[in-house]
């Protein structure tokens, strides 16, 4: 079972990650599709070698945060660039943080 995150964790991108940003600032994570059974889908379906995920605003935001800062500083940062629009805010940040950890686009570390 994964640890549950807290606002102390510290989010940092995972290893040999790739991200783009299009000249309207909007990010995209590209995940690279590996192993046996993505090599097959690739050749008998088409499958892309690597898939691009796109980011919403308030996502490109977010994952610009990612410097070293513990969640909790990052909400900071996000209530004061989108106000109530953001709310709730803490909840929707840990969804966040968990689907990126899933997917492994994201290490969280414990705040020292």
């Amino acid at each position: 079972m994964k640890k549950r995150i807290t606002p102390d964790d510290i989010p940092l991108p995972a290893k040999d990650l790739c991200t783009e940003t299009d000249s309207c600032g909007s990010i995209s994570i590209l995940m690279h599709n590996k192993g046996v059974f993505n090599r097959i889908a690739q050749k008998l379906f088409g499958r892309p070698e690597i898939s691009c995920i796109h980011l919403d605003e308030t996502g490109s935001f977010v994952w610009s945060c990612i410097d070293g800062s513990s969640i909790l500083a990052i909400g900071d940062r996000v209530k004061e660039r989108f106000g109530n629009a953001a709310e709730p805010l803490y909840p929707r940040l840990i969804l966040f943080f968990t689907e990126l950890r899933d997917c492994g686009f994201v290490e969280l570390t414990e705040k020292k």
